[in-house]
Order: C-alpha cells, then sequence, then structure tokens
C-alpha cells in the first residue's frame, strides 16, 4: 500500500488544476465544538464528514454542514445503499482515505485511487459558496471554492453525489 498523501500533495494537486484555496493553521481539532471558536476567522460552509458502509461493504463518505443532522436509520435510502448504514470502521479509513478519526475529509478522495468510497456531498452545504475542509490532517482548514471541490473530486475519479441527506 502506498503511504497517504500529505497536505503538501493535496495543494500541488489543487494548484495543478488551477484552483484557488487558502489554509489556515490551527490547534488540533477533533470535534465540530473545537472548531466552532475558528468560525469569525474562516467563512463560509464548515462541515463534518460521517464515514459509514453498509453490510456489503460499500463505504461513503458524507458531507455535510457541520451543525446538520444525519438520520443513520434512514440515510441508506438516499444512498441507494444495501441497508442502513454503521460507521466505517478506522483502518478502512486510513486504508481508503488516508486519515485517522478526527481528520475525515472531502479531500480524502485524492487518496481513494481504488474508488471504494461514494462521496456525497450534502445539498444544504452546497449552498455555501466556500466550503471548508480540512486537508487530510486536523490541524488546519483548507478554504474551497463549492464548484472547484466538485472539481478537485471528478479529477481524483470520482463523481460526488450532491443529495439532501441531512434533517
Amino acid at each position: 500500500m502506498t503511504a497517504p498523501k500529505t497536505r503538501e500533495d493535496l495543494f500541488a494537486f489543487l494548484d495543478s488544476l488551477g484552483i484557488a484555496h487558502k489554509t489556515k493553521d490551527h490547534p488540533p481539532v477533533f470535534t465540530v465544538a473545537e472548531s466552532v471558536s475558528l468560525r469569525d476567522e474562516i467563512p463560509g460552509g464548515h462541515t463534518k464528514n460521517l464515514f459509514v458502509k453498509d453490510k456489503k461493504d460499500n463505504f461513503f463518505l458524507l458531507t455535510v454542514e457541520e451543525n446538520a443532522s444525519v438520520d443513520l436509520k434512514t440515510v441508506h435510502h438516499l444512498l441507494g445503499a444495501a441497508s442502513k448504514v454503521s460507521f466505517g470502521k478506522p483502518e478502512k479509513l486510513m486504508e481508503f482515505l488516508g486519515v485517522a478519526p478526527g481528520s475525515v475529509t472531502a479531500f480524502g478522495a485524492i487518496n481513494d485511487t481504488g474508488n471504494n468510497v461514494t462521496f456525497v456531498l450534502d445539498a444544504d452545504l452546497m449552498q455555501a459558496d466556500i466550503i471548508n475542509c480540512h486537508p487530510l490532517s486536523n490541524d488546519a482548514t483548507t478554504s474551497i471554492g463549492r464548484d472547484d471541490l466538485i472539481r478537485f473530486m471528478e479529477a481524483t475519479g470520482h463523481r460526488p453525489l450532491v443529495l439532501k441527506v441531512t434533517a
């Protein structure tokens, strides 16, 4: 298995696509609650990511607005999953997205070279012009345009689904 891409690899990839991005370093944050203090410094939509799987080991990354709630009992209907979903194991998170729990991000698509994960961007989050995600580690936040996030994902070989998965 190749080593996961780093934040520098991510930025070089974004630069190669001509995608503007801005990153703010900060102390590591592991929860949405811990990251709230950064809101005044970083405008745009802030994300929460849920790495889930169905019983057939189909994996999904749901990227939603940080305060939104996802009904894990019913979201499988929206995703077309084979069953109700449960959280994916940290080992699979590292294997597929190259990140540890607490650093989960839509930018993990850069590490999913085997297309093991279906990326789902919540329709409500995608109303924001700027989307904020961890750059593969939770000690920084990278801001990127909404359309550029989709362009980035497509450049990694993923076609993200934009679905309303939040309550």
